[in-house]
């Protein structure tokens, strides 16, 4: 695989269900990195509530999860507006957003052997809201690879935090 130079921006949501992080940052040659602008969006206690229920099953579980799904494409579209913003650039300027959606259900390996991840997500939406192409589903691949759905943020880190001259722990 071949290192893209350009402006990106990730977007996550954790496990606490406080809100939406994002970042946005230019990638620069020999793995350069800067971060140009960083934004923060809380999720109301309606829509933290939702996700949690999510997380076990439930009536009209599957309605209620493509709804989720919808309403956080959008928080994470305000996101990506708001570092936009910060930054004073365009949705043509930025190569490509990744984000993995919000995890409810997380039991790799288990059942079949593969197991799964299920994060709730419409990345489809959060591309024509957007204008901003738009990567996601990572956790999935990794889990149909026998892995345990995290591959991406470990590797990652350790390439952009590596230094000679410091020891640095990474997950």
């Amino acid at each position: 695989m071949t290192a893209r130079t350009g402006l990106y921006i990730g977007l996550m949501s954790g496990t606490s269900l406080d809100g939406v992080d994002g970042v946005l940052a230019r990638f620069g040659e020999a793995g350069a990195l800067q971060v140009l602008a960083h934004a923060a969006r809380p999720f109301d206690p309606a829509f933290k509530a939702e996700l949690l229920a999510l997380n076990t099953p439930g009536p009209d579980e599957l309605h209620r999860a493509a709804l989720a799904a919808n309403g956080l494409a959008r928080r994470y579209a305000q996101a990506v507006q708001d570092l936009l913003q910060a930054a004073g650039l365009r949705p043509d300027e930025i190569v490509a957003i990744g984000a993995h959606g919000q995890t409810v259900r997380h039991r790799p390996g288990e059942f079949d052997g593969t197991g799964y991840t299920i994060q709730l997500f419409q990345p489809s939406l959060l591309a024509e809201l957007s204008g901003i192409a738009v990567v996601a589903d990572f956790r999935s691949r990794d889990v149909a690879a026998g892995g345990q759905g995290a591959a991406p943020e470990g590797n990652g880190h350790g390439r952009l935090l590596h230094s000679p001259a410091l020891s640095r722990a990474t997950c």
